[in-house]
């Protein structure tokens, strides 16, 4: 590698990595203090609550890594341009030290955002799951108070009577209104939680389990022993979703095992291999507005850096509401930035002079 193409290089790449571990830090924190009443309500220690923080941070961070990638693109070609070193490298032949340079960093964005989105993302999915089931089935077990109604997760209230001295729970009250056609409704003498070591079960006895529909019908089932998982009520929408748990290589070695190829797992891998597309769509885009010098003075000087949060508000929409998938929107900052680089690196031709 040329000493050239390795200082432009470094040079992006840190730039870029600052940017993103920044960003990665304040959501950090934004997840710490909206999970706060892991601590205040649920009982439960600092280190679960920075753990929790850590554990929902994949997904934000996935949404803002191309965008970190091209903000820092952007202001390492901007830094070069105003010290007159991007000048010099066009004019002295540099422009192939350029261009390695930014596939270098284009490649290692890809690898890194596939290995969030394929695998990270979704054993932090599952390690999260179950890790808000420990915190709900301690929280059954030994913190919530008699008499005191307590959210164990958004839409679902326990209350208990009181508490024996072997752990049993006398009088056990849960309401679920996370399903809006159903709210569902658990009333028991007494219930325990015990677990296997894999998954923890609340054993509730002597109750019933009432099912309201907005309609007014209403129906009611009698126990004298109903079992129920605790992550059912530990998840905020009530089901465990099993494919956002599962990475990619399980999903693959499963339906070639099957020879069933079902539309969620086909959906789900699209989404996680657009990632990449996005990273290299960004960084052609960010190289043709700033890659080039120009002596011109723009009449209205933009931050790139709002450009480059304009440009990627705008894939995110058009990959959203497109009928041709996931991928529309970063393909179009692909085409969009190969035309404009095709465009600006073409030769020149030069006006002859005029003889006096």
């Amino acid at each position: 590698m040329k000493r050239l193409t390795a200082y432009l290089a470094r040079l992006f790449v840190t730039d870029a990595v600052i940017l993103f571990g920044v960003v990665c830090f304040l959501l950090w924190l934004v997840n710490c203090l909206r999970a706060f009443d892991v601590v205040s309500v649920k009982g439960q220690s600092i280190g679960t609550l920075a753990l929790q923080g850590l554990l929902t941070l994949p997904p934000l961070a996935i949404s803002f890594f191309y965008v970190c990638i091209g903000i820092g693109l952007a202001r390492a070609l901007q830094a070069l341009q105003t010290n007159r070193e991007l000048h010099i490298i066009h004019t002295s032949g540099g422009l192939r030290s350029l261009w390695t340079a930014t596939a270098i960093v284009a490649g290692a964005g890809v690898v890194g955002v596939l290995l969030l989105s394929h695998f990270i993302e979704p054993d932090a999915n599952r390690r999260l799951n179950n890790l808000r089931t420990s915190i709900a089935a301690d929280l059954v077990n030994s913190t919530l108070k008699p008499q005191r109604f307590t959210q164990v997760t958004p839409g679902v209230v326990m209350l208990i009577g009181g508490r024996s001295g072997d752990g049993d729970i006398q009088e056990f009250f849960a309401d679920d209104r996370r399903n809006p056609k159903t709210r569902r409704t658990y009333i028991a003498k007494g219930a325990r939680v015990s677990s296997d070591g894999e998954t923890y079960v609340l054993e509730l006895r002597d109750g019933t389990l009432q099912n309201a529909e907005p309609s007014g019908r209403f129906s009611k089932i009698t126990f004298a022993r109903y079992d129920v998982n605790v992550d059912h009520f530990s998840q905020p929408a009530g089901e465990t979703d099993q494919l956002s748990q599962t990475d990619s290589l399980t999903l693959v070695r499963a339906a070639l095992e099957s020879g069933n190829w079902s539309p969620e797992p086909l959906t789900a891998l699209g989404n996680r291999g657009a990632e990449g597309l996005r990273v290299i769509g960004i960084c052609l885009l960010v190289l043709a507005m700033s890659g080039f010098p120009s002596g011109r003075r723009a009449r209205f000087n933009v931050p790139l850096e709002a450009v480059v949060l304009l440009i990627a508000f705008s894939e995110r929409g058009l990959s959203a509401y497109s009928l041709l998938g996931p991928s529309t929107g970063a393909l179009a900052m692909i085409i969009a930035g190969a035309g404009a680089m095709l465009m600006l690196a073409r030769p020149r031709r030069t006006r002859p002079g005029i003889a006096s």
